[in-house]
């Protein structure tokens, strides 16, 4: 009986060695850490692995997460230096970068970071006015987390962001931002309206100005080119006439050719309607031009002298000149005319 009994004691006491072992295995998972205690003082901070604690003098004091944790805090009322009460709520971003101090630092660190933003939050806005306030809130962000992130050393909490996630003013001041709101937007639109319509009053005249100056240019080339082609028509008919005189002396013509061509010329000069007769300055031809004389004084059988107007040459009207014709075209033409009355006249 005494080697059966040793043996059950054996056994139970394996059984519990073994139990007090697998009782005091400690897993601590990732981003975690065990504060451990030995016999009530702090000996060391466990991270992530497998640890084993000393049964009966050891203990988890406290379990710490090492994430980045977000925290909203609800609204909390704020007065601005203006004396406008507003419902402003904020979010922190923070972390455990030190297990034994956000153990042992204070006793409820998150209701402490949330007292201490408020009260961080209250003392900003309340130095600036409304105004200021709705366009400063990066500003206002950064002051909250360099303040909070310093205040918060001590805790082990490492605060990395803070935002001022909703402004809320009073529904009057509300209305009065709306109506301010209304009264820019107005402007702004009556400013752009007045710049819009000064450009294009501006850009109207700029292309009366551009259009003028081009129809000057093309008067200005158009009365050139009309010069140009009276000089060059003048030209080419004095030069047909000097071509035709160099013609007639290299034609050797005689003096009896010379006489015919000078009673020709008297017979278009006396054409029934001169009051003025011109005669040959030769008196040798006088007797042989008293027919021509006595006509022309009205002695004998004479013709009456034709007093009426000379019937103009009929001028043939341009066929590619009408209503719609420029103002150059037109003047092209009657020039054109001009000329072959002056030929006409001539010959």
């Amino acid at each position: 009986m005494d080697g059966i009994g040793t043996i059950i004691f054996l056994i139970i006491l394996f059984v519990i060695i073994i139990w007090v072992i697998l009782a005091n295995v400690r897993i601590v998972p990732q981003a975690q850490a065990f504060v451990i205690e030995n016999l009530g003082k702090f000996k060391t901070v466990w991270y992530a692995g497998l640890h084993l604690k000393i049964p009966f003098f050891e203990r988890v004091a406290s379990r710490v997460s090492l994430k980045e944790q977000v925290l909203d805090f609800p609204p909390q009322p704020v007065i601005t230096k203006d004396n406008i009460v507003l419902q402003l709520d904020s979010v922190v971003y923070c972390r455990v970068f030190d297990p034994r101090l956000y153990t042992y630092g204070v006793e409820s660190p998150i209701a402490g970071l949330q007292n201490l933003a408020t009260t961080t939050l209250r003392n900003n806005v309340g130095e600036m006015e409304l105004d200021q306030l709705l366009t400063s809130r990066d500003k206002i962000n950064q002051t909250l987390q360099v303040i909070l992130d310093e205040a918060t050393d001590a805790w082990g909490i490492k605060v990395t962001r803070v935002e001022l996630k909703n402004i809320q003013p009073p529904k009057e001041i509300e209305e009065v931002m709306t109506k301010q709101m209304r009264a820019e937007r107005e402007r702004r639109q009556t400013v752009l309206e007045a710049q819009a319509h000064q450009e294009a009053v501006v850009s109207r005249a700029e292309g009366d100005k551009r259009a003028k100056i081009l129809a000057a240019e093309a008067e200005r080339d158009a009365q050139i080119a009309l010069a140009q082609g009276r000089a060059r028509s003048i030209e080419l008919v004095y030069q047909a006439e000097a071509d035709g005189l160099k013609a007639l002396k290299a034609a050797n013509i005689d003096e009896s050719v010379l006489k015919l061509k000078g009673i020709e010329a008297l017979g278009k000069v006396s054409d029934g309607r001169a009051t003025k007769i011109y005669m040959p300055s030769d008196l040798t031809n006088i007797v042989a031009n008293l027919g021509v004389a006595g006509e022309a004084l009205g002695i004998g059988d004479y013709t009456p002298i034709d007093k009426s107007a000379k019937p103009e040459p009929k001028i043939e009207e341009d066929p590619c000149i009408h209503e719609e014709s420029s103002l150059g075209a037109i003047q092209a033409a009657h020039t054109t005319q001009a000329i072959q009355t002056d030929l006409q006249n001539r010959f």
